[in-house]
């Protein structure tokens, strides 16, 4: 012990000394300075006292003959005091402010040079203040800034060139509304006019491979589903063909009149033959057959070019069609149904050619989805009366039955969503009325729902329908409904 009141810890041989380090009660009093210099080594208290490294790095060596371990006043503290902050003691903060920029002296045709960038706003602080400055005492520099600044006030960010797709509709409502149409086409035709118009506008921007994309189309015969693979240029002659149909009706050019002729082999005599031509699968296999060259984008122009002709004729019909039938070989239905049922095809392909290329399309109008759903509501009956003759539908237990025009048996079916609706569908003969009074079942859809399902892209068991009551019925009519589907 020392009389400072230190504590010398000998080394194990026995004569080195570790620097004192005072203590005050339990604690380790610290120098003023903060700074604690090791002792040197003594050896016998006789010895020259050699340098030691302290524990910081640096070197230093010094007597002690006191023992008191302070460092001499001229040498400074080997460590370093806390540097006291402004927290420390209570002041408040600076404030955090850029200092002004100081204007630089830049020549005349400098400044000159900066006003494009200034007028941009990319000049740096030091150069606008310049450039300010400068605008203040030079008459032609601030009348080109202002000019600079009205030219930058028309740039604009680029924007897309893609069309609003509601821009047809409104130009064509103003300008219908300024001048109407003189020969107005008939309302029962404006879903075939307006889903041709759609898909020619999906297809105009088309190149060679997305016309040879490859498509699969998709139908539901009596037995399960059925599928085709084709490509987009094949779709639109499938839709050329089957357009035809109308055509005919018309008293118009078929398209197809020397390729139906060619190409349909292997029936039964001239009347099957001539049944068989009229069919839409028959038409369009005989198209794609006779094609020298699988079809191509060239075939965008004579569909375009039908549909213009058919749209015009019907509308010098002046609204009605005068009893006119369309046959599609195997049934016939009025031109005014043709024309929806072209109209629901041309939507249904449209969608399987934007999927095949990936690109987004919508439904149709909801006042026009309402006459497809309609329309396909209007079949369901004879759909399931065909069924049951070919044994594919249940019997019908508890059958209700009257004469023709008289209520029966009825299913409700509810469509949801845009275009929506409830139809009365009569189960027991296509002759018989839908009856809320003789209601046995209720079955609920999403309308786009319904339409795929009408076209045989979603299963009968897969529909996503709400149930309610004979389950026998329901499922009828939802397998009448796949099975107006066709290629």
């Amino acid at each position: 012990m020392s009389g400072a009141g230190g504590f010398e810890a000998p080394d194990e041989h026995g004569g080195q000394e570790h620097g004192r380090q005072e203590r005050g009660g339990q604690e380790h009093r610290r120098q003023e300075r903060g700074g604690q210099e090791r002792g040197g080594q003594e050896r016998g208290g006789q010895e020259e006292e050699k340098p030691r490294e302290g524990f910081d790095g640096a070197g230093g060596s010094g007597h002690d003959p006191d023992g008191a371990g302070a460092p001499e006043p001229d040498r400074p503290a080997r460590i370093p005091t806390p540097r006291a902050s402004v927290e420390d003691g209570g002041l408040p903060l600076p404030e955090l402010t850029d200092p002004a920029p100081v204007p630089l002296d830049l020549p005349h045709d400098i400044l000159k040079s900066l006003l494009g960038a200034w007028a941009l706003a990319a000049c740096s602080a030091a150069e606008t203040a310049a450039v300010e400055d400068h605008l203040g005492s030079c008459g032609s520099c601030a009348d080109e800034a202002r000019r600079l600044r009205e030219a930058v006030g028309l740039l604009h960010q680029p924007e897309t060139l893609d069309l609003d797709p509601g821009l047809r509709t409104r130009v064509l409502g103003s300008c219908l509304e300024r001048r109407p149409p003189r020969i107005p086409v008939p309302e029962w035709a404006a879903p075939y006019d307006a889903e041709t118009a759609r898909l020619d506008a999906l297809l105009q921007d088309f190149g060679g491979a997305e016309w040879h994309a490859p498509v699969r189309l998709r139908w539901f015969a009596a037995d399960g589903a059925r599928n085709r693979r084709t490509t987009v240029a094949g779709v639109i002659a499938h839709l050329l063909s089957v357009d035809g149909l109308i055509a005919v009706a018309l008293g118009l050019e078929d398209p197809l009149a020397e390729i139906t002729g060619a190409g349909i082999t292997g029936a039964e005599g001239a009347g099957a033959a001539q049944q068989q031509a009229r069919s839409p699968a028959a038409r369009t296999e005989a198209y794609w057959r006779t094609s020298r060259f699988p079809p191509t984008g060239s075939v965008q122009g004579p569909w375009r070019e039908q549909s213009h002709s058919l749209v015009r004729s019907v509308s010098f019909t002046g609204g009605h069609a005068g009893g006119l039938a369309v046959s599609y070989g195997d049934f016939e239905l009025p031109l005014h149904d043709a024309m929806l049922d072209r109209a629901f095809e041309c939507w249904i392909h449209a969608e399987d050619i934007a999927e095949a290329v990936d690109y987004p399309y919508e439904p149709p109008a909801p006042r026009h989805l309402n006459r497809m759903i309609d329309l396909a509501a209007r079949m369901l009956p004879a759909a399931l009366a065909e069924r049951r003759q070919q044994g594919l539908a249940s019997p019908t237990r508890g059958r209700h039955l009257g004469l023709a025009g008289e209520p029966g048996r009825s299913l409700r079916l509810e469509i949801e969503g845009s275009g929506g609706g409830e139809w009365l569908i009569p189960l027991d003969s296509p002759a018989a009325r839908g009856s809320a009074d003789l209601e046995v079942a209720h079955v609920a859809l999403d309308g786009t729902e319904f339409c795929q399902l009408a076209a045989g892209h979603i299963p009968p068991e897969e529909a996503a329908a709400g149930q309610a009551g004979d389950r026998d019925a329901i499922r009828d009519v939802l397998f009448a409904a796949a099975s107006l589907s066709r290629m």
